[in-house]
């Protein structure tokens, strides 16, 4: 069957028939409608959407600065004198922090009248009403203070911003504030004590006659009251961007800072989590003015060292029109194998999902295009939100960006970048090999064919008109691996030469070519000769400055590092000398160019043709998009980092060490499927990286302590929270694919589930086999503390056969036939139909061959608890259950091959 045959009515799944509505795909600005209805984002209009696009702006210049310059860079400002700039890190956090803030309260409403206090406002009004009469002046009163509430808080369109927003935001531009002018006396207070600072009526001395009197406001400081007003900030914009559980979840660890000395130390088990008692003072000073943890701990460290800066490059990206072509190149790769549209959407969703590190926006963006396609070619509206919903929440695992996890997972295992991404990749590869079996088999079950050729572009012309698109990646990988430069750096420069050869392409034409190239050739040879003779610039030259000249060899050097510049320049002069010059391969981003033609609207002027207003208007895009995208990130890595920041103060660490390694009863199987439940059901409708934030000061620790490599440790939590992004009854990104494909929602979620049980059992084997994610123990492990007893392979090791055929090869060898082996298991059909009996032998097989020492290690756990103690060859073990599983595998899959002829069945299998 081909995607050009009418869709296949018969259901092997109990869903009804897809009709024609059904496939119709979504526009795009449906797509950013249901992101947004998702999301509660409101839609502004007016003077407040044009804030919010100009603070985002703001806010990705200020990230681009520090990218750039680090914490100290000058500000140009024409006809004045430039503005140095020298910041602290708790300055830069802060600042990053408040940026976030104020576009929470801008982008999300506070309410929208369907939450307790609406309702029981408006139940009051009703029942007060009814009772007493509308004209009673009971009645009018009480609705009187409902309006006044709806007025001052609720927003239920989605389209206002209220008088609560605005206090909130004046609130943590404040806090900013005196990060920036009181610095001093944030020093003296991080050293004396909140207690140590100055009174409200100190630093703003107009407001003497009125609170001088108040006892409570001069017996604190105005550093305690901006602490405590920054902390119910992040708290409100948690609930608002991330849910309420989140907000009672990292509020319930301030309470317990607060009152956790009333456990009693002699509770069994519950008194390991007695904690000193601490004073409010010291909980807002570890909370609001600290860099190692709270607030602007680690986690805000982060986002405005990589994270930021990661998601700008992928939102440049985006907007360059890279997404639509991956999604296009996905197709042409594989769009004419067996059941093609399903292929091409894992591949398209990885690959953006890796960088945009939201399953939900992922979801939605790149299914809009691939579920029609996949219902079109046969696949049921639910198989088809599930197999979008499982890729895309799968890009948080893929190298080499992993959403933002893989910059915490450096950060806090003082790891660099490049190891975590070799020891990223296998599982990652297993996982989207899984899902691509699965939707093969199903294919085969249902015979599902491919696109047809004449709808299908060749991988030769799709490459010859969007190759420009490959170059960013390849040169982030580079200064990544190759040069080991920093995060930062690395996605600065990235950036640079993206947007360098965006403009240069834009200017591109038969036309163009020559004027582009002497511009080019004219900036660099002027500015070569500028460096050969005075050694500076040109622009410094004009200015009166320069000496000696530098050698030809260093002159070019420099030019080279900034070739990505004078692109830039000779793009936009080329393109202000033709301006009417359009690029026949490049196809920016539809929301670039609706924001070109508004503009246009708005001044009256035709400016959506003009190529150099539209590159102008893909890096303005760009930006704001970039901070829309990144507001609930730095919101959700604020919030979170508030649990580390009381585990820290309260020395609760140690003690809820002891608390789970005593719960789990010395089993690691135990240890290890608390850890599964706990990361999945914390991590139902939370993003990715708060929930690894959050477990990852919980657990890490006792699970290194049972022996477990830090770093697989680490992978092990953050693989169970990506999961909990498609797992019911919440399953964000499945019900987000649900919106698209106008299926069923808990369907598609027990569906992705389904589809994403690989990425379930691979964890287990990584973590009791480390060589699957390429760690090796150290020669010298037991003389070292528990977190540095693995390092990660090199190729000596890989050529130590001894080591690395048991160790690496057979068992990665094992995990993807395993997952062959769970494809056939959970789709039912391999080459043909499979039965209940050899689904489960199957089943077996896969486990045996993914994860043995899980099933021989939870069998030796049960013997100990009933004092049996086995001692064996735990290699030699794992080697003989691997060989058992590999002959059951083999023996049924020969079995279903068999099958085939026998059974008249026409649905052979195409290439996968």
């Amino acid at each position: 069957m081909s995607t050009n045959d009418p869709p296949n009515d018969d259901r092997t799944d109990g869903t009804e028939p897809v009709t024609d509505e059904e496939i119709e795909e979504l526009s795009a600005e449906e797509a950013d409608e249901l992101i947004d209805e998702i999301e509660r984002r409101r839609s502004l209009s007016g003077v407040a959407a044009v804030a919010v696009s100009v603070i985002g702006i703001a806010f990705s210049v200020f990230q681009l600065y520090l990218a750039a310059r680090s914490f100290t860079f000058t500000i140009p400002l024409p006809l004045v004198a430039d503005i140095q700039v020298s910041l602290q890190l708790l300055q830069a956090n802060a600042i990053h922090v408040a940026f976030a803030l104020v576009l929470t309260f801008l982008l999300f409403p506070a309410s929208m009248g369907d939450g307790f206090v609406a309702r029981t406002l408006g139940r009051s009004v009703e029942g007060t009403g009814n009772r007493l009469g509308r004209d009673n002046p009971a009645s009018r009163g009480f609705d009187g203070v409902r309006r006044g509430f709806r007025w001052g808080f609720v927003d239920p369109d989605r389209d206002r911003v209220t008088p609560f927003d605005v206090v909130c935001i004046a609130t943590a531009i404040l806090t900013a504030i005196y990060f920036m002018t009181e610095f001093s006396e944030i020093r003296d207070i991080r050293f004396f004590g909140l207690e140590a600072g100055r009174p409200v009526t100190e630093v703003y001395p107009f407001l003497e006659p009125v609170l001088g009197g108040v006892p409570v406001v001069n017996e604190f400081s105005y550093a305690f009251a901006l602490g405590i007003a920054g902390v119910l900030l992040v708290l409100e914009a948690t609930r608002r961007t991330l849910g309420l559980p989140l907000m009672i979840i990292v509020a319930t660890f301030i309470v317990y800072a607060r009152w956790g000395y009333l456990i009693s130390g002699n509770t069994p088990l519950l008194g390991l989590l007695a904690i000193p008692e601490l004073t409010w003072p010291d909980i807002v000073q570890n909370l609001w003015y600290n860099t190692e943890n709270g607030v602007f701990g680690i986690p805000v460290t982060v986002s405005v060292s990589f994270i930021y800066i990661f998601i700008l490059f992928g939102s440049f990206l985006e907007m360059s029109g890279a997404g639509q072509w991956f999604i296009d190149l996905a197709y042409a790769a594989t769009g004419g194998r067996k059941g093609g549209p399903a292929k091409a959407s894992i591949l398209a969703s990885g690959f953006m999902g890796t960088i945009s590190g939201s399953s939900i926006a992922n979801t939605v963006t790149t299914g809009a295009f691939t579920i029609p396609l996949m219902k079109r070619s046969g696949y049921s509206p639910e198989f088809a939100g599930a197999v979008e919903s499982s890729a895309s929440s799968g890009g948080q695992i893929l190298p080499p960006v992993m959403g933002a996890a893989a910059f915490l997972m450096v950060q806090y295992t003082a790891t660099p970048f490049a190891e975590i991404i070799i020891l990223a990749t296998i599982p990652a590869i297993v996982f989207f090999f899984g899902v691509w079996v699965m939707v093969h088999f199903k294919a085969v079950q249902q015979g599902i064919g491919g696109i047809p050729d004449a709808d299908q572009e060749s991988m030769v012309d799709h490459l010859k008109h969007g190759w420009f698109y490959l170059v960013p990646i390849f040169l982030l990988l580079y200064y990544l691996i190759i040069e080991r430069l920093s995060v930062s750096r690395s996605a600065w420069f990235t950036l640079v030469a993206l947007v360098a050869l965006i403009t240069v392409i834009a200017a591109y034409s038969d036309e163009t070519r020559v004027t582009l190239a002497a511009t080019l050739a004219v900036l660099v040879g002027a500015e070569f000769a500028s460096l050969v003779v005075a050694g500076v610039p040109v622009i410094a030259l004009l200015g009166g400055d320069g000496g000696a000249g530098l050698p030809p060899a260093e002159a070019a050097s420099a030019l080279v590092g900034r070739i990505g510049w004078y692109g830039m320049l000779a793009g936009i002069l080329t393109m202000l000398i033709h301006s009417d010059v359009q690029s026949k391969v490049l196809d920016l981003n539809p929301t670039v160019q609706n924001a070109a033609e508004s503009a246009g609207e708005r001044t009256g002027r035709d400016l959506g043709d003009n190529q150099l207003f539209r590159v102008g208007t893909f890096v303005v895009t760009s930006m704001e998009e970039g901070a829309r995208t990144a507001v609930p990130v730095v919101v959700a890595v604020a919030a979170a980092g508030i649990i580390p920041g009381v585990i820290s103060v309260s020395g609760l660490g140690p003690n809820l060490t002891s608390l789970l390694l005593a719960l789990s009863g010395g089993s690691i199987v135990v240890m290890l499927v608390v850890t599964a439940i706990s990361s999945i059901i914390l991590g139902m409708g939370m993003p990715t990286t708060v929930t690894y934030i959050i477990l990852i000061s919980m657990l890490a620790t006792p699970l290194v302590e049972f022996g477990i490599p830090l770093l697989a440790a680490h992978l092990f939590i953050l693989y169970f929270g990506v999961i909990a992004d498609i797992t019911p009854p919440v399953a964000v990104a499945a019900y987000a694919a649900s919106g698209v494909a106008k299926s069923d929602p808990f369907e598609t979620g027990v569906k992705a589930f389904s589809l994403s049980l690989n990425k379930a059992i691979v964890p287990f084997a990584f973590v009791l086999a480390p060589g699957v994610v390429l760690l090796r123990e150290k020669a010298d492990a037991a003389n070292l503390p528990v977190r540095e007893q693995y390092r990660v392979v090199g190729f000596a090791d890989l050529a130590e056969l001894s080591y690395s055929v048991p160790e690496i090869l057979i068992p990665v060898v094992g995990v993807f036939l395993g997952v062959v082996a769970l494809g056939g298991t959970v789709i039912g059909t391999m080459y043909t139909r499979i039965g209940r009996v050899e689904r489960a032998a199957f089943g077996l097989s896969s486990l045996l061959l993914m994860a043995p020492r899980l099933l021989s290690t939870a069998v030796f756990d049960l013997l100990g608890f009933v004092g049996v103690t086995v001692t064996v060859n735990a290699l030699l073990l794992d080697l003989t259950l691997r060989a058992a599983g590999l002959i059951v595998f083999v023996a049924l899959a020969v079995r279903n091959r068999r099958k085939v002829p026998a059974a008249g069945d026409s649905t052979e299998p195409a290439s996968a």
